[in-house]
């Protein structure tokens, strides 16, 4: 199945990827891969937008249309292939440094609109190719070579943020959890509307070794003992979840998607999109 997935769609010149040993991007990427496979997307009408992190070098290994852009304009640059293309499924793979630091506005603006984009936000913590700095997700209390005495920042919830924003569709998963991160990919794709996933990957490299967490294995050893369903966490208490994982589907609702609204502003003033 692996080999089938890499021979349809992906790039084998670029091949092996740059990923650290142990990186959950590998396993996060294939998900996505898998998802797209799983709804028979066809290349020609699939774009994938990245910013720049170690998570935004995946759309440089998949043989569809893509863009590698700038730090943070991941979700701009998708919004104007969405605003030229609306008929295009159009899906941002991002970092949480890249999503929620310097492209926080377009996040939430994106949301805000309803746009139908699908955002699969890689989160492992920390800037992995920087230099391991501290990022908007890592835990308050946790170590990066810009906080050597523990953080103090609060981190981000992204799904959350996403939905108090405006976004009709959120999700978690983890790298641990692939056969569920794929299906929340696959329901992301399909939602009409902004759909943000947020998946929680292993940094060995920076995050693992500053905060003793171990190797790779121990680290997704790690998600599979701290990670709960969403349809237990809702009959835990608060403090029940304090440092675990709560993933599954999050959010979804209905509302008017942009494009859509665009267009109908566009005939009701009797013009044509050119």
């Amino acid at each position: 199945m692996a080999s089938r997935l890499i021979e349809r769609y992906m790039r084998g010149a670029y091949l092996p990827h740059i990923w650290c040993a142990g990186c959950g991007n590998g396993i996060i990427l294939r998900d996505v891969v898998q998802a797209v496979d799983n709804l028979r997307l066809e290349k020609r009408d699939t774009v994938f937008v990245s910013g720049i992190g170690c998570s935004s070098r995946a759309v440089g290994y998949l043989d569809f249309d893509t863009l590698h852009t700038t730090h943070g304009r991941a979700i701009a640059f998708a919004t104007g292939i969405k605003m030229a293309r609306p008929e295009l499924k159009v899906i941002v793979l991002t970092g949480d440094g890249d999503a929620a630091a310097i492209g926080g506005n377009h996040l939430i603006h994106a949301a805000r609109r309803n746009i139908d984009l699908t955002v699969v936000v890689l989160n492992n913590n920390i800037y992995g190719m920087t230099g391991g700095q501290f990022s908007p997700t890592t835990p308050i209390g946790d170590f990066s070579t810009t906080t050597p005495y523990g953080g103090i920042d609060p981190d981000f919830d992204i799904p959350a943020l996403a939905q108090a924003a405006g976004a009709t569709y959120t999700a978690r998963g983890t790298a641990y959890h692939a056969a569920q991160t794929t299906k929340l990919i696959e329901a992301a794709i399909l939602h009409e509307g902004f759909s943000v996933v947020e998946c929680v990957t292993t940094c060995p490299t920076y995050y693992g070794r500053k905060n003793h967490r171990g190797n790779a294995v121990e680290m997704l050893k790690w998600q599979r003992d701290n990670a709960i369903p969403v349809a237990q966490a809702r009959n835990l208490p608060r403090e029940a979840l304090e440092g675990k994982i709560v993933y599954g589907e999050l959010w979804r609702c209905q509302r008017p998607e942009y494009t859509r609204q665009y267009a109908a502003i566009i005939e009701r003033a009797g013009g044509k999109k050119q």
